[in-house]
């Protein structure tokens, strides 16, 4: 198994720098991650460092909350992919899903999902936020939306990944959908765990350590 083939090297906090993008484009490269998941303004400077690579280009929809309306989430997608995404991981409307607006919720995710076009689609369901059963709903609207991944988490809110969760939604999608597990994941036994309880991509800013077999005090 090549552990880096299945981190998204991730900076997401407000504060980062162009040289904190390019550091983390470098080590990704060095390192052949599966991809740099960033914040939308930076998408184009990582596509240009990362040109030839083999790394991909990851961003941010409706993040942390998923609650902007989906016109805004689309646009934000499409322009993202213009300036050359080749995943879009959006966050879904947590509470329409808690006020049981299924509909409402699965039309959220087609629109991200029209606008990326062939791109890879992620769904950030925010587990921490849901029960079992809404867990087992998100993951099942966000096939029935046509995404290609479920994910656990922002990591922004008040809990990350977790291997329970991990092992629900593997089983609330067909083997068509993949499962992201993020949020909390800083060592090489917590990333060794979800992938055995079935995620095939980790959200992470600790990559360098877990592929080191170290432990992280990384905050995502």
């Amino acid at each position: 198994m090549e552990l880096s083939k299945y981190i998204d090297h991730t900076v997401l906090a407000a504060d980062a720098t162009r040289q904190k993008i390019i550091d983390l484009c470098r080590e990704a490269r060095e390192n052949n991650f599966a991809s740099v998941c960033i914040n939308s303004s930076w998408v184009a400077l990582a596509k240009k460092e990362l040109e030839g690579s083999g790394v991909n280009v990851c961003t941010v929809v409706g993040f942390p909350l998923g609650a902007a309306s989906s016109a805004a989430k689309a646009f934000e997608a499409e322009t993202a992919v213009k300036d050359g995404a080749s995943e879009v991981d959006m966050v879904i409307n947590v509470g329409a899903l808690k006020s049981g607006m299924y509909d409402f919720v699965e039309e959220d995710i087609k629109a991200v999902r029209k606008a990326v076009g062939n791109k890879v689609l992620k769904v950030i369901i925010e587990t921490c936020l849901l029960t079992d059963e809404e867990k087992k709903i998100a993951c099942q609207l966000s096939e029935k939306a046509g995404a290609d991944f479920v994910k656990t988490s922002t990591g922004f809110s008040k809990g990350g990944a977790t291997v329970e969760d991990v092992r629900l939604m593997r089983a609330s999608v067909s083997e068509r959908v993949q499962v992201k597990a993020s949020g909390g994941i800083r060592s090489y036994e917590t990333a060794l765990a979800m992938i055995e309880a079935g995620a095939t991509r980790l959200g992470t800013s600790s990559g360098i350590a877990i592929i080191n077999g170290e432990k992280s005090n990384a905050s995502y």
